[in-house]
């Protein structure tokens, strides 16, 4: 096995990684500071107003807090360097944090389900809402819609994961609102029950999220590969290198946002180990440059020889 870095990828690793920490930590800072507004104002006025949505928006508001502070301290840890411990780095401490939004969205929505129904056993206590909650939920509305094309449009731009994840509570947040909103304008107009079902589709809406990154986030933790378009996209890369005959065995796992990858390359039987090793070596460049991968571990086969260890895993 050949496991080479050269010191040009090294340099742009760390220069892409110190750009996405640099990105997470600006935009989970806004985050929290919309989120703390947001939060204070949707509770204490739904109380005031008698809005059950509304407080149960406030608390989704508050959860984003925790998981906001979850997302700055994966950033800070998936920074460090690879050490004994760690030999390939702790990128996975994003796909750790976004199994813990997951996780958070999950009991949030799980708990605002349970809530909404307690109420809408008892409809005749259901109270009327006042004004105001319909002014702060329509303003909550905007105030995460922005907040969400912000994240992802940073997210994007340095291809996090773990920011997409939370990019997207925000987005749950403004979709949550938006149900809120109606359901208190229904309780205006005569139909209290509205406010309660808001609240209790707000509780389904967060609680799949929840399911659905808590879910993805284990399955990279399982060392799920890449999708066939990047592992075909890659052997290509290993196959076009000058010297390469032939790739087969390419294997990938997650790692963060980025992939680790072992292949076998064929090369010319009769050349030097210094050349097989020149071309693993161009090989591994091109695949580091092309991709997000953050380790190419190669594996020389010569042509038209055999292969004595699929041969053992045959017999």
């Amino acid at each position: 096995m050949l496991n080479l870095f050269p010191d040009q990828d090294e340099h742009d690793s760390a220069q892409q990684m110190a750009l996405k920490a640099a990105a997470a930590s600006k935009s989970t800072w806004i985050s929290v500071t919309v989120n703390i507004a947001l939060s204070t104002v949707q509770i204490l006025v739904g109380i005031f107003a008698k809005s059950q949505g509304l407080i149960a928006d406030g608390v989704h508001s508050l959860s984003d807090l925790v998981a906001d502070f979850a997302v700055l301290l994966a950033n800070h840890h998936s920074r460090k360097d690879a050490d004994t411990e760690h030999p390939y780095g702790h990128q996975r401490f994003e796909t750790g944090a976004s199994l813990v939004l997951g996780l958070l969205l999950l009991a949030v929505g799980l708990g605002m389900v349970w809530t909404a129904v307690l109420k809408l056993e008892q409809p005749a206590l259901i109270p009327s809402v006042h004004l105001s909650a319909l002014w702060v939920a329509l303003a909550a509305l905007v105030a995460k819609e922005c907040l969400f094309r912000y994240m992802l449009r940073v997210a994007t731009a340095v291809k996090s994961g773990m920011l997409v994840a939370n990019a997207w509570h925000a987005r749950s947040d403004a979709a949550s609102s938006l149900v809120v909103a109606c359901g208190i304008g229904g309780n205006l107009l005569g139909y209290p029950l509205l406010d309660p079902i808001a609240a209790l589709i707000v509780g389904f809406m967060v609680g799949k999220m929840g399911w659905s990154f808590g879910w993805d986030a284990l399955n990279d933790l399982m060392d799920r590969g890449a999708d066939t378009q990047q592992v075909e996209a890659i052997q290509r890369t290993i196959a076009d290198t000058p010297g390469v005959l032939g790739v087969h065995d390419l294997k990938t796992r997650r790692m963060g946002d980025m992939l680790v990858a072992d292949a076998h390359i064929v090369v010319a039987a009769e050349i030097t180990v210094e050349a097989g090793h020149a071309i693993a070596v161009e090989a591994r460049r091109r695949v580091l440059q092309q991709h997000a991968v953050l380790n190419l571990m190669t594996h020389i086969d010569p042509a038209e020889r055999p292969d004595l260890d699929h041969l053992a895993g045959k017999a």
